[in-house]
């Protein structure tokens, strides 16, 4: 499947909001103002995924004084297994590696076993269990240290 990514626009909000809801829970799915407030936190960045003339993924970022973290990943459905995913975290980590980020952390639950996979495979290691980190659940903390552009290009030549 095709699909072609870009920045986030103000206009995606309510795309975005709506496939947070589909990707999520009800009680660990972002609400407009805490995803309103991801998106306009200070360092924050958003990769939107495109397929199908429609907005089908995206990921929120930030970076926090050379601090990298992955607010969320989200891919509907339908566009799971096309490598979207996958795209989206490596441009992601681009972005972050070419700001000065060596290390990006994140959490994910630890009873979704197709995140904590998709994690690790992306070399994500567990830095711990956050007990209670959503409501009823516990996520693993997890982190990946991540080379320069320049550190890239060397380790290529």
């Amino acid at each position: 499947m095709k699909f072609t990514l870009r920045d986030y626009e103000p206009a995606d909000f309510d795309t975005l909001y709506e496939i947070d809801q589909a990707c999520y829970p009800a009680d660990i799915a972002y609400s407009k103002r805490d995803l309103r407030a991801y998106l306009r936190f200070s360092g924050a960045e958003c990769v939107v995924a495109e397929a199908l003339n429609t907005v089908a993924g995206f990921c929120i970022s930030a970076n926090q004084d050379g601090r990298g973290y992955i607010v969320t990943i989200d891919v509907l459905q339908q566009f799971r297994r096309t490598g979207m995913g996958s795209a989206l975290l490596r441009e992601v980590e681009r972005r972050l590696a070419a700001n000065g980020v060596r290390e990006i952390r994140l959490e994910t639950a630890t009873d979704n076993e197709s995140a904590v996979a998709f994690w690790q495979k992306h070399g994500y290691r567990s830095l711990g269990i956050r007990k209670d980190y959503y409501p009823g659940r516990d996520a693993f903390a997890m982190s990946k240290t991540i080379l320069s552009p320049a550190a890239n290009r060397k380790t290529l030549e």
